[in-house]
């Protein structure tokens, strides 16, 4: 009888720590039911207009996968060829077929029709009068408000789709667009979207503006997806709080919807089982990482093709329409999940593995990797899930592999249940607690030694070994110019937004006394990514210390590193021992 009412016991502690999960998860939650535009569900593809022609052929695959949200759109010439005249022929087949494979839309404003931009074109501003603009999204919402509530304004309007714009012009069509459209549908939502993870530049279009007019924040991580490769999940997790700390900071709502419309990772245009199988993991740890650390939805880029000159493409499914290893992990994902997943919370496991608990489809599920291999064991049998959606029998005490391709865990003990959903909100869960240090370091070796500050893109520089010592040298060799430079990222902890002050030093020499060498930093500012100036290595054979003060920093990792030691004006290669990130800089 003790045996059974401990089973019941546990058996309601997880239900509690499930209900509360799923209460939590969704601020559409509470309200998803009665509206058909609304689906709670997390699961997106993003689509270019590339390929988008062939969406009656891939909308239901998607479905098949368990995606739930389509984002795909056509610009604003192709509905509105000329002033005063509409047309809606591809625009309808989209919405409609979306509703037939049950997949809800979310559509973005975008980009200048032809005879309303500067020079012809559709990407040049400005805009010849800004009642065109209006006039657009209005057609647009009143003939698709009743399938469609979630309108993106623009699409990477900081990056290369908007010649000559600036944040306060994005602003202005962010405030037109939402007035716009919320005459027409007062439920409408709109968002603001950037490229990349480009916090400073909401930061500026909401100061010049724009608060008050939109209702979720999209971004496009490519960069954070990216360094993940190189151990950069903490990085990847603190993408939320740095826009809840930024969103405060302006006065705005802690709890707006945040979302990633795109995020994605290329694999060869023909099969290649290895490669193949690392856009797979990609897509994994994207979907997985972004649900656990609070977003709302996610769209992986995209759906299928388009083929790019390298012959690589983003697509889960190839151009030919076979399915890729990506296709097929995001299908379990889905399936082991279920369309309302919610996050529990987070686990070390092992030597440092990373556990993320979901309450899923009926149950927790638990899905883990470890950047090194180490094992796992647990108190009672479990079954281990694959990226295929192969399962094994564990038997309780015998040991489990975790290496760097995610895996999922059903039956998970409820001690690990409670324990995850302990540390949620935590930040420091595989590593020191950065937060109150006052000095961060990277010991650039055969084997870096980090604490609390990492090399981006260690292969642009060669480890040097002398006896027992090491360290690392520029390699102006590699191509593109990336040799010259040596990239790195601060733990978000250490520098939470907000920080502004910092002195950065480098403890480097020539590698030939005699010949001439120096550096600049480039450094993530208020205003970008801004040098910080050059300055001159000695000629001497011994280590000497650089140092730059900077009063004006702001490390969000918009291209997924804060700063590098830049080399492209030195005449001659350098050596780098050690670098230190240090706080107070002005005291």
């Amino acid at each position: 009888m003790r045996l059974l009412a401990l089973l019941v016991l546990g058996l309601t502690l997880q239900a509690q720590i499930l209900s509360s999960a799923n209460a939590q998860a969704s601020p559409d939650r509470i309200r998803a039911t009665d509206d058909p535009r609304v689906d709670v569900s997390p699961w997106g593809i993003a689509s270019g207009a590339e390929w988008l022609f062939d969406f009656p052929k891939f909308n239901p695959l998607l479905r098949t996968a368990g995606v739930q949200w389509l984002r795909a759109f056509y610009e604003w010439q192709a509905i509105q060829p000329a002033p005063g005249q509409f047309s809606w022929a591809e625009t309808d087949r989209l919405v409609a077929n979306a509703q037939a494979n049950g997949l809800h839309l979310t559509h973005v404003f975008a980009y200048l029709a032809s005879w309303a931009s500067a020079d012809g074109g559709t990407r040049k501003f400005p805009i010849k009068d800004m009642q065109f603009w209006r006039d657009y999204v209005s057609a647009v919402v009143t003939r698709y408000h009743k399938d469609v509530k979630y309108w993106e304004v623009w699409n990477e309007f900081n990056g290369s789709f908007a010649e000559n714009g600036n944040a306060a012009l994005y602003a202005e069509l962010v405030k037109e667009a939402s007035v716009a459209a919320k005459k027409i549908d007062p439920t409408a939502q709109i968002g603001m979207s950037v490229a990349n993870f480009d916090v400073t530049f909401l930061d500026a279009a909401i100061k010049a503006g724009a608060a008050g007019y939109f209702d979720y924040i999209c971004v496009h991580p490519y960069e954070k997806l990216g360094a993940i490769a190189n151990n950069g999940e903490v990085d990847f997790l603190a993408m939320v709080p740095t826009l809840r700390h930024m969103l405060a900071a302006n006065n705005l709502r802690n709890d707006m919807p945040l979302w990633i419309t795109e995020i994605g990772a290329r694999a060869p245009t023909k099969p290649q089982r290895r490669a193949d199988m690392r856009q797979a993991v990609t897509l994994a740890k994207a979907y997985l990482l972004s649900l656990a650390s609070g977003f709302q939805r996610v769209f992986w880029f995209e759906a299928r093709g388009p083929t790019y000159g390298d012959q690589t493409d983003h697509g889960i499914i190839r151009a030919d329409f076979t399915l890729r290893p990506s296709y097929h992990a995001l299908k379990t994902i889905t399936s082991l999940l279920g369309p309302k997943p919610a996050r529990i919370g987070w686990l070390k496991l092992g030597s440092g593995g990373y556990g993320f608990m979901f309450s899923g489809r009926d149950q927790a599920v638990l899905a883990a990797w470890a950047p090194a291999a180490t094992s796992v064991k647990f108190d009672a049998a479990v079954q281990v899930v694959g990226l295929s959606g192969n399962t094994t029998l564990l038997p309780a005490g015998q040991a489990m592999t975790l290496t760097d391709v995610p895996q999922f865990v059903l039956n998970v003990p409820n001690a690990l249940v409670q324990n995850a959903a302990a540390n949620q909100d935590r930040l420091s869960l595989w590593g020191d607690n950065y937060a109150v240090a006052d000095q961060v370091t990277a010991r650039l070796q055969s084997t870096n030694v980090e604490n609390g500050l990492r090399q981006i893109n260690p292969d642009t520089t060669i480890p040097i070994e002398i006896g027992n010592a090491s360290w690392r040298r520029t390699n102006f060799a590699k191509p593109g110019s990336e040799g010259h430079y040596v990239y790195f990222a601060v733990t978000p902890q250490f520098v939470p937004f907000g920080t502004r002050e910092l002195e950065i030093t480098a403890v480097v020499k020539r590698t030939e006394p005699a010949r001439e060498a120096g550096m600049s930093l480039d450094y993530e500012s208020k205003s970008g990514y801004v040098n910080a100036g050059f300055l001159t290595v000695t000629q001497s054979d011994e280590w000497q210390e650089l140092r730059w003060k900077i009063a004006d920093v702001n490390f969000v990792g918009q291209w997924g590193w804060h700063f590098r030691l830049n080399a492209i004006a030195s005449p001659n290669e350098f050596l780098v021992k050690e670098v230190r990130v240090k706080k107070n800089a002005s005291r």
